[in-house]
């Protein structure tokens, strides 16, 4: 007759045990960055995993107008990023801005984690905000994450992808969330419990979406431009 070896074993799993068994945790992204920077946005994405959060970074610098994308972005995004630019200087009085006064800057747009490729139009509005706060040197809203395509017409668009967006925003304890008005529909096939707890700023026009995110308070050490 065989005998089932028992082995002993602890019937509460502790801490150590789950890192024993699974091995050291994966490096936790920033859950949302601070809003003390210009230029910093929480944009939602839809990735191969799911939906995702994603940060914009913008920096300026003197020089001649030139817009710097990096960040391993996709054709896509990166016309989002001029789309955004070129509609921001047509536009500039309505935002208290001098269109020559851009054209003597760089502007440098980064989407870190460099190593992941990114690509599709819906970061468009968190780039657009993210240019805006950087001109402006005005703190982005804080615990808000945006996702929506934007025109040169300075129109919002519907993106795909909504219900797992909300969710990763959920994760990375988001308040707010900035989409195009026809994506209403899509929020309205969640279940109220997933999204309790969330205000929904729904736009069409990309003034709008200054409006919601764009604080009137300077950033630390803000510059002169």
């Amino acid at each position: 007759k065989s005998v089932a070896m028992e082995e002993e074993y602890n019937k509460k799993v502790t801490d150590e045990d789950i890192v024993k068994i699974l091995g050291a945790p994966k490096l936790e992204r920033d859950k949302s960055e601070s809003n003390d920077v210009a230029g910093v946005v929480t944009g939602l994405a839809w990735t191969s995993v799911g939906g995702d959060i994603l940060f914009i970074e913008s920096l300026i610098s003197a020089g001649k107008g030139n817009l710097t994308l990096t960040g391993n972005l996709g054709t896509v995004m990166k016309e989002s990023a001029t789309i955004a630019l070129e509609y921001i200087k047509a536009n500039a009085e309505l935002f208290g801005l001098e269109a020559e006064m851009i054209s003597k800057y760089n502007i440098h747009l980064h989407v870190p984690e460099g190593a992941t490729p990114k690509d599709g139009p819906s970061a468009g509005i968190a780039m657009l905000t993210s240019l805006i706060s950087l001109l402006t040197q005005k703190k982005v809203k804080k615990s808000l994450a945006m996702t929506g395509e934007i025109t040169l017409r300075g129109k919002v668009l519907p993106v795909g992808g909504i219900k797992e967006k909300i969710l990763a925003a959920k994760r990375a304890n988001i308040k707010e969330i900035i989409l195009c008005h026809e994506n209403k529909s899509d929020i309205n096939e969640i279940k109220p419990e997933y999204i309790e707890g969330l205000t929904f700023h729904y736009v069409k026009e990309m003034s709008e979406v200054i409006e919601v995110a764009i604080t009137n308070q300077k950033v630390k050490n803000a510059k002169k431009l």
